[in-house]
C-alpha cells in the first residue's frame, strides 16, 4: 500500500512539472515571436510587403552585373597572341637523335603569351618567354608569323616582337596608377598551352618587389593578384572590368610552379614607357639617380644611426652613392630619407623604381628629402646607365662578309639574324654572344668582323649559346 502511495505521488509530481514547463515554454515562444514580429517591423517598415522578395532579387541581379566580365574578355581575347619561343639544346640523350638528328641537338619549344600594342604589327610580351629563342613565331588568327625581335629591358622583364601584319586590335590601355587593390580584374592568356583562357581576380596589393628580376638595375614594383595565372600565361595581359589593360602578367610565387594564388604583373604604366623606347631606340631609356636605397624601418633606421621614436617612417633610405652620377652632385648622402621625386610619395623601394621608370636621362626632377630632422630639396638632373644625359640607341652592325648582325652587349658581341654567309657555314647559332677569340676578349662587332675577315689557321671560339649555357667552337679558316 505503501509503494503504490509513493508511485502515486511521483506521477502527480511528474505531471506537475510538466504542466509548469508547458506553460513557461508557450509564454516564452509568444516573445520571441512579439520579438520578431516587431524586428520584421521595422526592417520592412518602408517597404510593402509585397515587395520584399522582388527586392531580394533585384539585389542579386545587380550583384550578377557588377561581376559580369564577359564585356571585357571579348574586348581582350583579340589582343593577345600565342608564341613560341624556338631554341636549340646542347647533346641529345636519344642515340636515334645522335645518329640521325640535327647534329646531336634537340629543338625545344616553349609557349607564352604576347600583347598586340599597335595596329602595325608590334607586339610587347616577357624578356623571359624569348630570351633563349633563336626563332620565335606569333600564332594569331589561326596564321603563323615568324617575329623579329625589336628590343628587350631586362630591368622590367619586358621585351617588344615585330610581325608583318596590318589592321591588328590593338589592345586599349588603362591607368595602372588608378588601380585600386581590391578591383576585380580578367587575366587573359595560354596556360599550358591552352589559347584564350580568362582568369578572373582581385587586386590583391600594389608595389610588390619578389626578386625575380635579374638585372643590374632591376624596377619591380608589380601588382599582384590572385587571378589564376600559371605558365604560358607569361606576357598576357591583366585587364580591368573595362577590358582595359592595366598589366603584363609575368611571374607566380609557387613551390609547385603551378597557380597557388599569388601572381605578379607588370603596371601598365611601365609597359607602355618601356615598349614606345624599345620602337623608337630599340632600348629602354632608364633613369637613374645615382644612389641604392633601402626601406625605411625600423632596422635600417638603427643601422644608420637615425632616431627609431619617430611616428612614421614615411620615405626610403639612401644607403650607397655612386662615385660619379647625380645624386652625389647633388649633396645626398647615405642615411638621407627621400619623402618625395617631385609631388610622388615614395614610402617604399618599388613606389621609388616605379616613379623613376617613367623618366628619362636629362629629365629634371626635385627630390624632398630629410636628413636629420630637416627637411630638403634639391633639383637633379636623371642620367643614364653611361652616366650622361644622352639617350641611348640600339648599335646593330650589319656585315655581308660574315653574313650576320652584330650587337655589342654586357659580356661580349652577340650574333643574330645569321643568313646564307660564313657564320652559317661554321655553324655558328643564332643570338649566340662570342666572349672570345683564341682566347683573346672581344667587345666590338669591328673586332670580330676584322678578325674573320683577315685571319687564316685553326680559330678557337669560346662564347655562350642563347640559352646562356657555354658553348665553345672549333673550325679551321682557309
Amino acid at each position: 500500500m505503501k509503494t503504490l502511495q509513493i508511485i502515486a505521488l511521483g506521477l502527480l509530481a511528474g505531471f506537475t512539472g510538466s504542466w509548469i514547463f508547458q506553460t513557461w515554454h508557450e509564454g516564452r515562444m509568444a516573445e520571441v515571436t512579439k520579438a520578431s514580429d516587431l524586428s520584421n517591423s521595422v526592417v520592412y517598415s518602408a517597404q510593402s510587403p509585397a515587395s520584399s522578395s522582388d527586392n531580394a532579387v533585384k539585389s542579386l541581379s545587380t550583384l550578377s552585373e557588377k561581376v559580369d566580365f564577359t564585356a571585357a574578355a571579348a574586348r581582350t581575347i583579340p589582343s593577345v597572341v600565342y608564341i613560341n619561343s624556338i631554341s636549340q639544346s646542347g647533346v641529345s640523350y636519344s642515340i636515334y637523335d645522335m645518329l640521325f638528328g640535327n647534329g646531336g641537338k634537340q629543338t625545344q619549344v616553349s609557349s607564352g603569351s604576347g600583347v598586340i600594342f599597335t595596329q602595325d604589327g608590334y607586339v610587347i610580351t616577357n624578356n623571359h618567354v624569348v630570351e633563349t629563342a633563336e626563332k620565335i613565331e606569333v600564332l594569331y588568327n589561326k596564321k603563323v608569323y615568324v617575329a623579329e625581335l625589336v628590343g628587350t629591358d631586362p630591368s622590367t622583364d619586358l621585351a617588344v616582337l615585330k610581325i608583318k601584319e596590318n589592321g591588328l586590335p590593338a589592345i586599349v590601355f588603362g591607368s595602372s596608377a588608378a588601380l585600386n587593390v581590391g578591383e576585380w580584374v580578367v587575366a587573359v592568356g595560354n596556360p599550358f598551352s591552352l589559347t584564350s583562357t580568362v582568369t578572373v581576380g582581385i587586386v590583391s596589393a600594389k608595389g610588390r618587389s619578389i626578386n625575380v628580376v635579374s638585372d643590374k638595375f632591376p624596377i619591380e614594383s608589380f601588382i599582384q593578384t590572385d587571378a589564376a595565372i600559371n605558365p604560358g600565361n607569361s606576357g598576357g595581359a591583366l585587364v580591368n572590368k573595362e577590358g582595359a589593360l592595366v598589366g603584363i602578367n609575368t611571374a607566380i610565387l609557387s613551390r609547385t610552379g603551378s597557380y597557388t594564388g599569388y601572381a605578379f604583373a607588370v603596371p601598365a604604366d611601365i609597359v607602355k614607357k618601356v615598349a614606345t623606347d624599345i620602337i623608337k631606340f630599340g632600348v629602354a631609356q632608364k633613369a637613374v639617380l645615382g644612389c641604392e636605397v633601402v626601406e625605411y624601418d625600423f632596422r635600417n633606421a638603427e643601422k644608420f644611426r637615425l632616431s627609431t621614436t619617430v611616428s612614421d617612417f614615411r620615405g626610403v633610405l639612401v644607403s650607397e652613392i655612386s662615385e660619379e652620377g647625380a645624386a652625389r652632385s647633388a649633396g645626398l648622402k647615405p642615411g638621407d630619407v627621400i619623402l618625395k621625386l617631385d609631388d610622388v610619395e615614395t614610402n617604399s623601394r618599388s613606389s621609388f623604381e616605379e616613379e623613376l621608370s617613367y623618366r628619362s636621362p636629362g629629365d629634371q626632377i626635385k627630390v624632398v628629402y630629410l636628413r636629420g630632422d630637416e627637411q630638403r630639396s634639391v633639383g637633379i638632373t636623371l642620367l643614364n646607365r653611361n652616366g650622361n644625359s644622352a639617350v641611348l640607341k640600339r648599335q646593330i652592325y650589319s656585315s655581308a662578309s660574315v653574313g650576320a648582325n652584330l650587337e655589342a652587349v654586357e659580356y661580349g658581341v652577340k650574333v643574330f639574324r645569321i643568313k646564307d654567309g660564313l657564320f652559317k657555314k661554321l655553324g655558328i647559332p643564332e643570338n649566340y654572344t662570342i666572349i672570345s677569340i683564341n682566347r683573346q676578349r672581344v667587345r666590338k662587332p669591328e673586332d670580330v668582323v676584322e678578325f674573320f675577315e683577315r685571319y687564316k689557321g685553326r680559330v678557337l671560339l669560346y662564347g655562350v649559346n642563347s640559352s646562356k649555357q657555354e658553348y665553345p667552337l672549333q673550325f679551321y679558316l682557309q
